[in-house]
């Protein structure tokens, strides 16, 4: 008998009218030729029988839960109040009081205009008043004097209304005069270009010595009043829809308006990726969807009194909502191919198979939810899916849902 790797060979020689040593070589000679093949097959059968060992993996069973999601809208962010600030009379820039990103408070002056011939017409105009006065007076004294003629029948009537009519026009123009002053007042203080509001001065693109005027292609300077900032964006109609559904609301009858505004207060997410320490409030602020690209106007109302952002600059609005039955599955279960998405499903002879999933466009870090693809119930692959393929045979591990959704969830 010859043991060999587990493998038995035996041999047995029994004709007993063989010479001894004849059966000897003859045996020898056997155990030569076969024992090459023995070891062969030997090693085979073991190679198949180590491919036939089974991985165990872990393997979740998919469940409706409720679940808080939140989708996320790229935004620009405007001040509360952005005012162009443009000359409201034409004039070349002699002093300028503040300096781009400077604080300014409203009625402040920002720039001086030359005013030479602002004040030359505010003089004009009061030499004028001076002028129109003195013949108002003259005309008055007409008229008392005609009257008194007129008393004594020494002149007619009507050289006493002549009289009347002269003093009249005389006051037309002493009017005339005081209105040409408060306009060459008004014109005057336009040279002193001040801030309607308070906020913060943007660029200046013209300095000293420059020539502006109410038409200018750009203004003097911008001031954005970031006391609050709106960031806008927009979702798209369906988007819009399905956030009205999954509101809850006190009524049947409310408008989206009313359901937007029940919603909870939203996230900012800054441009360096950090989220804005202030919450948000959810407004819509269109009531049109734009036919162009069939989406709707939203803005979020963020406080700022650290002056933090800025008009101009740009984030994510993070919308929260909860949807009440979601299957959610780990990311690290599922893989891509061509921009497309799948998982790998334990079939009831416990072969996995890879399936299509599709998932809604909301942010979850380390879960997807699934749209399409996977019904309820479903076993799914949790991790390790790098060496799995259609038709492998696994061994599932069950593991425990709600403790794996509080560790992805925790993670985030």
């Amino acid at each position: 008998m010859l043991s060999t790797k587990g493998c038995e060979l035996s041999i047995v020689i029994s004709n007993s009218r063989m010479n001894k040593s004849y059966s000897s070589g003859i045996t020898y000679l056997f155990i030569i030729a076969v024992l090459p093949f023995f070891i062969l097959s030997c090693g085979d059968a073991n190679q198949q029988q180590g491919q036939q060992q089974v991985e165990e993996y872990p393997v979740l069973e998919l469940q409706p839960r409720s679940i808080e999601l939140t989708s996320s809208y790229p935004a620009t962010l405007e001040g509360k109040q952005t005012v162009e600030i443009r000359p409201r009379v034409p004039g070349y820039i002699i002093e300028m009081h503040v300096d781009e990103g400077d604080w300014v408070s409203k009625d402040q002056v920002l720039f001086t205009l030359n005013n030479v011939e602002y004040q030359q017409e505010v003089r004009s105009a009061k030499a004028d008043i001076q002028a129109a006065k003195a013949r108002v007076s003259t005309a008055e004294d007409e008229v008392e004097r005609q009257q008194s003629l007129v008393d004594k029948e020494i002149v007619s009537q009507y050289q006493l209304q002549s009289a009347k009519n002269e003093l009249e026009s005389n006051q037309a123009a002493l009017a005339q005069a005081e209105s040409r002053l408060k306009n060459a007042q008004v014109n005057l203080g336009y040279t002193e270009v001040k801030s309607p509001v308070t906020g913060i001065i943007g660029t200046i693109p013209y300095r000293i010595g420059s020539l502006v005027n109410s038409s200018i292609s750009q203004p003097m300077t911008v001031v954005s009043d970031i006391s609050e900032v709106y960031a806008y964006f927009s979702m798209s109609e369906r988007e819009l829809l399905e956030m009205a559904r999954t509101v809850s609301s006190d009524g049947e009858d409310q408008t989206i308006q009313q359901r937007v505004a029940e919603m909870p207060q939203v996230n900012l997410l800054l441009a360096d990726n950090s989220r804005y320490e202030h919450q948000g409030t959810l407004k819509l602020a269109s009531g049109l969807i734009d036919k162009e690209t069939g989406s709707a106007s939203f803005r979020a109302t963020f406080p700022n009194p650290q002056e933090i952002l800025r008009s101009g600059g740009s984030g994510n609005v993070e919308i929260p909502f909860n949807q009440d039955a979601a299957l959610v599955i780990p990311k690290k279960a599922t893989y891509e191919i061509q921009n497309k998405r799948f998982a790998y499903v334990v079939t009831d002879s416990n072969t996995v198979e890879s399936r299509e999933v599709s998932f809604l466009p909301v942010d979850t870090k380390q879960l997807f939810v699934v749209n399409e693809g996977i019904a309820e119930g479903a076993r799914i692959v949790s991790s390790g899916i790098g060496q799995l393929d259609d038709g492998t045979k696994i061994k599932p591990n069950t593991v425990d849902a709600d403790s794996l959704y509080q560790s992805l969830t925790e993670s985030e």
